[in-house]
């Protein structure tokens, strides 16, 4: 159907104010121009909408039916422009962020925080999870990512290039053996570790650090209590600089062991329609793109 607008919102007001005469003085145009335009709809849409009672017009049992939708319409045109000249900056609606462990503890809280003051209609859902979870399938709408995307039908911006280092605490460094010198003075170390897989021995190799497979006496897939534990002394754990330097309980093992840990964000394609997942993005990405507790701290308090 070739719906007309201008003829409905003729309907809209000619209901409101109970005469052509008056619609028309509303609207600023004549009279037989709005009642060609509300003649037009009732043909065009194959009913009556109007009785005349005296000089007043009564709405027909089909003209009140669709009354409310006409105006829904017209509440939503309101709308339209009012967002056009930034006058209705109300943004409402449920968004889901899906990070690691690490990322939703220590760097969301004060980008959620700031979100929340800025946009209380904003409702926000922290997956905090090292599991991939399905955009597509709508799992989650924003991913904060250590990689790019493969497929093509998201939505990813490379935000940096973090930097992780291998922490310890000093109680925990003075009583080793021997001081840390090298990746090579680790195998008498305890690395707090995911696990003892080839994917991770080949990662730490990479490093430079070999260390076989019976030097990880504690396993844990959880980052967060990889942490807590290395808070405790029971060992050295690799963390983004970001949570790492901050934190005046530890010290990096080895100055110079550096590795890098990109911050992708991540969002299906309707990041391109919706404007709180796009508000709630765009925040995002200023945030984590300035390293370090402090600058995030600020952020959240808007300064």
């Amino acid at each position: 159907m070739q719906f007309d607008w201008n003829r409905a919102r003729a309907f809209l007001v000619a209901a409101e104010e109970g005469s052509f005469s008056a619609a028309a003085r509303a609207l600023s145009t004549t009279q037989p121009t709005v009642g060609r335009q509300v003649a037009a709809l009732e043909e065009e849409l194959g009913v009556t909408l109007f009785e005349r009672v005296g000089k007043r017009l009564e709405l027909t049992a089909s003209g009140l039916d669709l009354l409310e939708y006409v105006r829904r319409m017209g509440e939503a045109a309101n709308q339209v422009s009012m967002r056009a000249h930034g006058q209705a900056t109300s943004v409402e609606g449920l968004v889901t962020i899906t990070a690691s462990e690490v990322i939703s503890a220590f760097l969301l809280p004060p980008v959620v925080l700031r979100l929340r003051r800025d946009h209380p209609g904003i409702d926000l859902e922290i997956v905090a999870s090292n599991d991939t979870r399905d955009l597509r399938r709508r799992e989650a709408d924003i991913a904060i990512r250590n990689a790019r995307p493969v497929l093509d039908d998201l939505v990813a911006r490379k935000v940096r290039d973090g930097i992780g280092h291998l922490y310890g605490t000093p109680d925990y460094l003075a009583g080793l053996p021997q001081p840390l010198a090298g990746p090579e003075d680790l195998r008498h170390t305890t690395i707090l570790a995911f696990d003892r897989g080839a994917a991770w021995l080949a990662g730490l190799a990479h490093l430079g650090v070999h260390t076989p497979p019976d030097r990880f006496p504690l396993l844990t897939a959880n980052h967060l209590t990889q942490w807590a534990l290395c808070l405790e002394g029971a060992g050295l754990c690799f963390m983004m600089r970001d949570v790492g330097e901050p934190d005046p309980r530890v010290e990096r093992a080895l100055p110079d062991l550096a590795f890098t840990v990109p911050i992708w964000l991540v969002s299906h394609r309707e990041l391109r329609t919706s404007r709180r997942i796009r508000l709630v993005f765009d925040a995002l990405a200023e945030a984590l793109a300035e390293e370090g507790s402090a600058s995030l701290a600020r952020l959240g308090r808007g300064s």
